[in-house]
């Protein structure tokens, strides 16, 4: 059974065609050089996206998130982070599918209803791929200094890691 939100994306398409079309303008045209302007983007931004994806998949292959998480424990238990959800929260930053990917095992490791299943899922819920955007949003514009971006941005992850774990054992036990 269709619903009405199978139909969105083919009525935007074709309001926005006839709205070029009634100012007048080449809707083809103007299409093709979005995409020109949109693939000189996905190059210039490919280097960085490569060496990010490396840098990961070289962190988790080695043990260094072992060695990192194990470096922080003790801050995590001094917070009543647990433990287990640690290589979450130092990977939650920088990549979001080794972040999925270590969430979907804490789930399947402790489940869902657990206090550390929980404090993963707000931890998921509240933090963004910090890294990850800084690069794609930066690099897309050629901004090479992020100023303040970058320690904001991560004094809100450890905000976000800490209170998930504080918001679990207030609401939920």
């Amino acid at each position: 059974m269709t619903s009405f939100t199978d139909y969105i994306l083919p009525i935007l398409v074709t309001i926005i065609i006839a709205f070029g079309a009634i100012k007048g303008l080449n809707v083809f045209d103007i299409f093709l050089d979005g995409a020109k302007s949109g693939f000189k983007t996905v190059l210039g931004i490919t280097p960085a996206l490569i060496a990010l994806i490396v840098a990961v998949n070289m962190l988790k292959s080695s043990g260094g998130l072992n060695v990192i998480s194990d470096f922080f424990s003790p801050l995590s238990d001094l917070l009543k982070i647990p433990k287990e959800v640690t290589p979450l929260a130092i990977l939650s930053p920088i990549s979001g599918s080794g972040a999925i990917s270590m969430f979907e095992s804490i789930l399947k490791d402790h489940g869902p209803d657990s206090f550390i299943g929980r404090c993963a899922s707000i931890m998921m819920g509240s933090t963004e791929t910090t890294f990850y955007a800084i690069t794609l949003y930066y690099g897309s514009c050629n901004i090479k200094n992020t100023r303040h971006t970058l320690p904001a941005a991560i004094c809100a992850d450890l905000v976000s890691f800490i209170f998930s774990a504080i918001a679990v054992k207030i609401f939920l036990y």
